[in-house]
């Protein structure tokens, strides 16, 4: 993986870490134990599959540029509805508070995205390919004078 990728996925997974922290000590003081356990399996979720979504939008960028944006946008569509059915699947659960990890599941999702927007906007990545120089001496262009 490029340090670029490196470098925006630490950008993105630290805050959301973060803000999991945060939103486990707020369920912990508010729901207990369960409400704790609920936002930490929420913000593990988060940053399992947003992790996953951008080495693969990372890869399908390097391999099938032309494919970059519909792919971003099938990603991202997919996500949330995955997140959306780990919400439903675990809305009546008694291993953990729902309501913790529901709403940390959106506050996290929230942080992440930013995170990752931020993380690319202060990135500097070139978008053209710069030619390489090969001394001082003229490319052959084909043509003889």
């Amino acid at each position: 993986m490029p340090s670029n990728d490196v470098r925006t996925l630490l950008q993105a997974a630290v805050p959301t870490a973060v803000a999991g922290a945060v939103a486990a000590a707020i369920s912990g003081g508010v729901a207990g134990g369960k409400g704790a356990l609920g936002a930490v399996v929420a913000t593990i979720v988060v940053i399992l599959f947003m992790g996953i979504g951008l080495m693969v939008l990372q890869r399908t960028a390097r391999s099938l540029p032309h494919l970059f944006q519909a792919m971003g946008l099938m990603l991202y569509t997919a996500q949330l509805l995955l997140l959306f059915i780990f919400v439903a699947a675990f809305k009546n659960t008694t291993l953990f508070n729902p309501k913790a990890f529901a709403i940390t599941l959106v506050a996290t999702t929230l942080v992440w995205i930013g995170a990752q927007a931020r993380a690319h906007m202060k990135a500097k990545i070139l978008y053209v390919e710069p030619e390489s120089h090969q001394g001082d001496k003229p490319k052959n262009t084909g043509s003889q004078t």
